[in-house]
């Protein structure tokens, strides 16, 4: 999902339904359904069909203000002027990554109703694994930090510790923002060159990952094992954003990081990483 910028912007309430439809499936806006009087697209047959034809559906969620989800999912926002409109929302805490008829700022109790798009059958529905990267790449900076929201702090080499994390930092013993011990939990890392996409490029107390790493793609070592110089990693999933990382930002960065923050990963084997150590697939 890359959100392209709909033709009009802000959109009259009514089409915000369909863009953010249309924002999801990459598809254009007036070729997706239009929400229904009542404002209830689970009831809109149009989009049931629309959406059958390419094996989806439209599901409703429970606790909508409270929901989280790793990928975009649809809110509606019931706003002082009048009448609901849709945003698209990502990530884990969620946030508004697109907002087609307004300006972004959404609070959790006005959201009413949330709706995934979801595969009728997921084991069709399965991506493949992309092809392990041929390129090395190189650890450009290191960093950790003690516990959630403390400075990060920058290291010349550090001790990698398996299933765990690295020494002195918070993922190693469960002082961090999130569980520690959960597969892909143990090493963070980011490509320098997305943080040099922004402006001011994103720092180690904005992004908050462990590892900065340039010339290898990292979202192709999910589901691949690969090396930081002697020490063996797998890539398990890619490190999403979500309003923790923005909050830290503090700037509107969750959009632009979509399928762009990074890597987690397991640690295998104990060892040490150093600055400019290659990372290459195994």
């Amino acid at each position: 999902m890359r959100i392209t910028r709909q033709a009009k912007h802000p959109l009259p309430r009514g089409d915000s339904f369909a863009a953010c439809v249309g924002a999801i499936l990459e598809e254009p806006a007036e070729l997706m359904p239009s929400a229904p009087p009542d404002g209830d697209p689970a009831a809109l047959a149009v989009a049931s069909r629309l959406l059958g034809s390419l094996g989806l559906g439209l599901v409703r969620v429970a606790e909508a203000p409270s929901f989280s989800w790793p990928g975009p999912w649809i809110a509606r926002v019931d706003t002082p002027a009048g009448g609901p409109r849709f945003v698209v929302m990502f990530g884990v805490p969620s946030g508004v990554v697109f907002d087609p008829s307004g300006d972004g700022q959404v609070s959790p109790e006005s959201i009413r109703e949330g709706f995934l798009i979801a595969a009728g059958d997921i084991a069709l529905a399965r991506p493949p694994l992309p092809r392990a990267p041929t390129q090395t790449g190189a650890v450009q900076e290191i960093w950790i930090s003690p516990a959630a929201g403390q400075p990060a702090l920058a290291r010349e080499r550090v001790r990698a510790l398996p299933g765990r994390g690295l020494e002195g930092d918070r993922h190693v013993d469960g002082r961090g923002t999130f569980p520690s011990g959960i597969p892909g939990s143990s090493l963070t890392l980011i490509e320098a060159e997305v943080c040099e996409s922004f402006d001011p490029p994103l720092g180690p107390d904005a992004h908050r990952r462990n590892l900065v790493v340039r010339g290898i793609p990292l979202n192709d070592l999910v589901g691949h094992e690969f090396t930081v110089g002697d020490v063996r990693c797998r890539g398990m999933r890619l490190c999403e954003p979500c309003t923790v990382v923005q909050r830290y930002a503090g700037r509107p960065i969750l959009r632009d990081l979509v399928h762009r923050g990074g890597l987690r990963a397991d640690i295998l084997s104990e060892g040490e990483i150093a600055l400019g150590d290659p990372v290459r697939a195994a």
